[in-house]
């Protein structure tokens, strides 16, 4: 089988993005493992196929490195936002489906902004908050993030008893200013760090606003791989209009 490929990240957190509207694409678990290893295969935190979709411009299949399918991934939704304009699929504008739905997205001036899932359930649990930005997250916030290691620190909370049969996604942050906040993630499925998160930049920014630490409705998070912007409006309880802005990159295109 010879199989094309583009490779993409979105502020460090990168994907292997295939075209998949014939339907050619193996979806077996230990082959798409095996493309995601960094040292034996392409190397990505995530595979991300494109189909085609009745109801919109397309299809969002996601699987983390593990080879599972996996919940929805912001900056992954972002590069195939990206990749769907290169195919000429769609111009500056497109609604696509993932695994949690339909999700507006436009192009504009090299950044990708992508609409995210409507939150209306924000859980406090002693120093921890833990939403559904399309894929569960908890929040916790740290004086200083240099010193932790957050694969053990994550891993811990992931594999507790709480969280060990679905699991959940770690993020460590904390307050540079009102409206800046900066985050490292411990990611499930890919059972490490990564270098950005786009659910879970949504969920800080959410969770930093549910919390009262910022009062702004557009906040900025620095993660380890670059900046990305959250907007979003409060009505009743519920968070709407939430989108997720921030650069994509190609890296490569390659044939395996």
């Amino acid at each position: 089988m010879n199989l094309n490929f583009t490779k993409y990240h979105g502020t460090g957190n990168d994907f292997i993005l295939v075209d998949n509207r014939d339907h050619s694409f193996p979806k077996e678990r230990e082959f798409i493992e095996s493309l995601c290893k960094r040292h034996f295969g392409i190397g990505a935190d995530g595979l991300i196929l494109l189909e085609n979709d009745v109801e919109s411009d397309f299809m969002m299949v996601y699987y983390n490195s593990d080879g599972r399918q996996s919940s929805m991934c912001g900056n992954g939704g972002r590069c195939i936002v990206h990749f769907a304009n290169a195919l000429g699929i769609i111009s500056e504008k497109t609604v696509f489906k993932a695994i949690d739905g339909l999700h507006y997205a436009e192009i504009t001036h090299g950044s990708i902004r992508l609409k995210m899932t409507d939150v209306d359930q924000v859980i406090g649990r002693n120093d921890k908050i833990i939403l559904d930005t399309g894929s569960p997250h908890l929040v916790v916030m740290r004086d200083e993030l240099d010193g932790i290691d957050v694969k053990r620190d994550g891993a811990e909370i992931r594999y507790s008893e709480d969280f060990r049969k679905e699991g959940i996604n770690v993020n460590f942050v904390n307050k540079i200013k009102a409206d800046t906040f900066r985050v490292r993630t411990y990611e499930r499925g890919v059972e490490d760090e990564t270098l950005s998160c786009g659910t879970g930049v949504t969920a800080v920014a959410l969770a930093m606003y549910y919390s009262g630490r910022t009062r702004s409705e557009e906040i900025t998070v620095q993660t380890r791989g670059g900046d990305l912007r959250v907007e979003f409006k409060l009505n009743k309880n519920k968070f709407e209009e939430v989108y997720l802005t921030g650069p994509v990159e190609v890296v490569f295109k390659g044939s395996l």
